[in-house]
Protein backbone atom coordinates (compact mmCIF):
# COMPACT_ATOMS: atom_id res chain seq x y z
CA UNK A 1 0.00 0.00 0.00
CA UNK A 2 1.11 3.46 -0.39
CA UNK A 3 1.10 6.09 2.58
CA UNK A 4 -0.99 9.26 1.98
CA UNK A 5 0.73 12.29 3.56
CA UNK A 6 -0.61 15.26 5.09
CA UNK A 7 2.84 17.07 5.75
CA UNK A 8 2.58 19.76 9.18
CA UNK A 9 5.23 22.79 8.75
CA UNK A 10 7.36 22.12 11.53
CA UNK A 11 10.51 24.14 12.77
CA UNK A 12 13.52 21.95 12.61
CA UNK A 13 15.63 22.53 16.16
CA UNK A 14 19.76 22.20 16.99
CA UNK A 15 20.32 20.21 19.69
CA UNK A 16 23.82 20.21 21.77
CA UNK A 17 25.20 17.93 24.44
CA UNK A 18 25.57 19.88 28.31
CA UNK A 19 27.15 17.98 30.70
CA UNK A 20 26.24 14.71 28.82
CA UNK A 21 22.15 15.12 28.74
CA UNK A 22 20.85 16.34 25.62
CA UNK A 23 19.46 19.86 24.92
CA UNK A 24 17.21 21.68 22.54
CA UNK A 25 17.51 25.16 21.05
CA UNK A 26 13.86 26.46 20.24
CA UNK A 27 13.09 28.77 18.13
CA UNK A 28 11.42 30.73 20.99
CA UNK A 29 14.83 31.16 22.42
CA UNK A 30 14.35 28.85 25.18
CA UNK A 31 17.18 26.04 25.90
CA UNK A 32 14.90 22.67 27.03
CA UNK A 33 16.11 19.42 28.11
CA UNK A 34 15.21 16.11 26.02
CA UNK A 35 12.14 14.18 27.36
CA UNK A 36 14.34 10.97 27.03
CA UNK A 37 16.77 13.29 29.47
CA UNK A 38 14.02 13.92 31.58
CA UNK A 39 12.57 10.65 32.52
CA UNK A 40 16.25 9.16 32.42
CA UNK A 41 17.32 11.74 35.23
CA UNK A 42 15.03 10.01 37.40
CA UNK A 43 16.37 8.65 40.34
CA UNK A 44 14.31 5.38 40.84
CA UNK A 45 14.61 4.69 36.98
CA UNK A 46 18.58 5.23 37.35
CA UNK A 47 18.68 3.05 40.57
CA UNK A 48 16.69 0.35 38.64
CA UNK A 49 19.06 -0.03 35.48
CA UNK A 50 22.21 0.03 37.97
CA UNK A 51 20.94 -2.37 40.01
CA UNK A 52 20.09 -4.31 36.26
CA UNK A 53 23.97 -3.67 35.33
CA UNK A 54 25.18 -4.68 38.91
CA UNK A 55 23.30 -7.99 38.39
CA UNK A 56 24.43 -9.06 35.05
CA UNK A 57 27.49 -7.28 35.06
CA UNK A 58 28.99 -3.93 32.89
CA UNK A 59 30.28 -6.15 30.22
CA UNK A 60 27.00 -8.32 29.50
CA UNK A 61 25.12 -4.92 30.40
CA UNK A 62 27.36 -2.81 27.81
CA UNK A 63 26.82 -5.49 25.23
CA UNK A 64 22.66 -5.95 25.63
CA UNK A 65 22.58 -2.01 25.40
CA UNK A 66 24.68 -2.01 22.46
CA UNK A 67 22.86 -4.45 20.60
CA UNK A 68 19.38 -3.14 21.42
CA UNK A 69 20.59 0.30 20.47
CA UNK A 70 21.50 -1.26 17.32
CA UNK A 71 18.91 -2.86 16.51
CA UNK A 72 16.04 -0.02 17.41
CA UNK A 73 18.10 2.22 15.26
CA UNK A 74 18.02 -0.12 12.13
CA UNK A 75 13.93 -0.98 13.07
CA UNK A 76 13.44 3.06 13.34
CA UNK A 77 14.53 3.40 10.11
CA UNK A 78 12.49 0.59 8.42
CA UNK A 79 9.48 1.91 9.88
CA UNK A 80 10.23 5.72 8.63
CA UNK A 81 11.46 4.57 4.90
CA UNK A 82 8.18 2.35 4.98
CA UNK A 83 5.63 4.67 6.20
CA UNK A 84 7.60 7.63 3.35
CA UNK A 85 6.98 4.44 0.33
CA UNK A 86 10.10 4.98 -0.26
CA UNK A 87 11.64 1.19 1.52
CA UNK A 88 14.21 -0.30 -0.25
CA UNK A 89 15.40 -3.85 1.46
CA UNK A 90 18.86 -3.78 -0.16
CA UNK A 91 19.75 -0.83 2.31
CA UNK A 92 19.08 -2.88 5.07
CA UNK A 93 21.52 -6.21 3.57
CA UNK A 94 22.46 -8.19 6.18
CA UNK A 95 20.61 -6.61 9.33
CA UNK A 96 18.51 -9.94 9.55
CA UNK A 97 17.44 -9.33 13.19
CA UNK A 98 15.50 -6.02 12.93
CA UNK A 99 14.69 -7.21 9.38
CA UNK A 100 12.50 -9.93 10.64
CA UNK A 101 10.99 -7.66 13.22
CA UNK A 102 10.29 -5.11 10.78
CA UNK A 103 8.27 -7.66 8.63
CA UNK A 104 6.35 -9.19 11.58
CA UNK A 105 4.89 -5.57 11.69
CA UNK A 106 3.88 -4.85 8.59
CA UNK A 107 0.29 -5.71 9.61
CA UNK A 108 0.15 -3.07 12.18
CA UNK A 109 1.75 -0.32 10.12
CA UNK A 110 -0.92 -0.63 7.73
CA UNK A 111 -3.31 0.80 9.72
CA UNK A 112 -1.49 3.79 9.62
CA UNK A 113 -2.39 7.05 7.39
CA UNK A 114 -2.54 10.36 6.59
CA UNK A 115 0.95 10.88 7.91
CA UNK A 116 1.44 14.23 9.06
CA UNK A 117 5.32 13.85 10.10
CA UNK A 118 7.89 11.79 11.08
CA UNK A 119 11.12 11.90 13.20
CA UNK A 120 10.45 16.00 13.84
CA UNK A 121 11.98 17.77 17.06
CA UNK A 122 8.54 19.70 19.71
CA UNK A 123 8.98 21.48 22.06
CA UNK A 124 6.75 23.06 25.12
CA UNK A 125 7.56 26.47 26.49
CA UNK A 126 5.16 25.56 28.91
CA UNK A 127 6.33 22.78 29.73
CA UNK A 128 10.45 23.60 29.21
CA UNK A 129 10.95 20.51 27.56
CA UNK A 130 11.27 19.38 24.14
CA UNK A 131 11.99 16.34 22.23
CA UNK A 132 11.76 14.36 18.82
CA UNK A 133 8.99 12.32 18.45
CA UNK A 134 8.57 9.32 15.93
CA UNK A 135 5.54 9.86 13.96
CA UNK A 136 2.41 11.98 14.30
CA UNK A 137 -0.56 10.43 11.79
CA UNK A 138 -4.02 8.83 12.52
CA UNK A 139 -3.67 4.98 13.54
CA UNK A 140 -7.08 3.17 12.60
CA UNK A 141 -8.46 6.70 11.14
CA UNK A 142 -8.12 8.84 14.19
CA UNK A 143 -5.14 11.23 15.16
CA UNK A 144 -1.91 10.20 17.08
CA UNK A 145 1.07 10.33 18.74
CA UNK A 146 2.99 7.02 17.33
CA UNK A 147 6.11 5.37 18.93
CA UNK A 148 7.97 2.56 17.53
CA UNK A 149 10.03 0.57 19.67
CA UNK A 150 11.79 -3.09 20.03
CA UNK A 151 11.91 -5.26 22.96
CA UNK A 152 14.04 -8.49 23.21
CA UNK A 153 10.57 -10.10 25.00
CA UNK A 154 6.68 -8.89 25.51
CA UNK A 155 6.18 -6.10 27.64
CA UNK A 156 3.22 -5.99 30.03
CA UNK A 157 1.18 -2.14 29.80
CA UNK A 158 3.01 -1.58 33.92
CA UNK A 159 6.33 -1.63 32.23
CA UNK A 160 6.14 0.85 29.08
CA UNK A 161 4.81 3.58 31.42
CA UNK A 162 7.55 5.55 31.07
CA UNK A 163 6.84 5.87 26.77
CA UNK A 164 3.16 6.39 27.29
CA UNK A 165 4.36 9.87 29.88
CA UNK A 166 6.72 10.48 26.57
CA UNK A 167 4.24 10.18 24.12
CA UNK A 168 1.81 12.17 26.18
CA UNK A 169 4.49 14.86 26.40
CA UNK A 170 4.67 15.07 22.72
CA UNK A 171 0.59 15.44 22.73
CA UNK A 172 1.02 18.01 25.09
CA UNK A 173 3.83 20.17 22.65
CA UNK A 174 1.38 19.28 19.75
CA UNK A 175 -1.57 20.73 21.08
CA UNK A 176 0.53 23.69 22.43
CA UNK A 177 2.60 24.54 19.07
CA UNK A 178 0.06 23.25 16.48
CA UNK A 179 -3.41 23.28 18.14
CA UNK A 180 -3.90 19.54 17.17
CA UNK A 181 -5.22 17.81 19.38
CA UNK A 182 -4.98 13.51 19.71
CA UNK A 183 -6.81 11.31 21.84
CA UNK A 184 -4.61 8.14 21.36
CA UNK A 185 -0.79 7.32 22.23
CA UNK A 186 -0.20 4.23 20.28
CA UNK A 187 3.05 2.25 21.31
CA UNK A 188 4.03 -0.30 18.76
CA UNK A 189 6.52 -2.92 20.35
CA UNK A 190 8.32 -5.78 17.97
CA UNK A 191 9.77 -8.46 19.96
CA UNK A 192 12.61 -10.58 19.21
CA UNK A 193 9.72 -13.59 19.21
CA UNK A 194 8.18 -12.57 16.08
CA UNK A 195 5.22 -10.86 17.81
CA UNK A 196 4.30 -7.09 17.57
CA UNK A 197 2.72 -5.67 20.58
CA UNK A 198 0.29 -2.85 20.38
CA UNK A 199 -0.66 -0.34 23.40
CA UNK A 200 -3.40 2.17 22.63
CA UNK A 201 -3.81 4.72 25.49
CA UNK A 202 -5.24 8.38 25.63
CA UNK A 203 -2.96 11.02 27.04
CA UNK A 204 -4.20 10.68 31.03
CA UNK A 205 -3.61 13.51 33.64
CA UNK A 206 -2.48 10.84 35.49
CA UNK A 207 0.77 10.72 32.78
CA UNK A 208 1.04 14.24 32.55
CA UNK A 209 1.34 14.62 36.12
CA UNK A 210 4.52 12.07 36.40
CA UNK A 211 5.66 14.31 33.29
CA UNK A 212 5.68 17.56 35.46
CA UNK A 213 7.10 15.53 38.70
CA UNK A 214 9.99 14.36 36.64
CA UNK A 215 10.37 17.90 34.95
CA UNK A 216 10.37 19.55 38.36
CA UNK A 217 13.04 17.43 39.93
CA UNK A 218 15.18 17.49 36.86
CA UNK A 219 15.46 21.42 37.01
CA UNK A 220 15.50 20.91 40.56
CA UNK A 221 18.67 18.70 40.67
CA UNK A 222 20.68 19.95 37.10
CA UNK A 223 19.43 23.35 36.56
Amino acid sequence: MLFRHVPLTTTEMDAEMIDGKRYYLTPSGGKYPSITTVIGSNPEKKAGIARWRRKIGEEKANRISTRAASRGTDFHLMCEDWLNNEYDEKKFKGKHLPLMMFKNTKTTLSRINNIYAQEVALYSDHLEIAGRVDCIAEFDGELSIIDFKTSAKEKKLQWIEDYLIQETAYACMLLERYNLKVNKIVTIIACESGDTQVFVETPKKEYLQKLIGYRDYYKKTYE
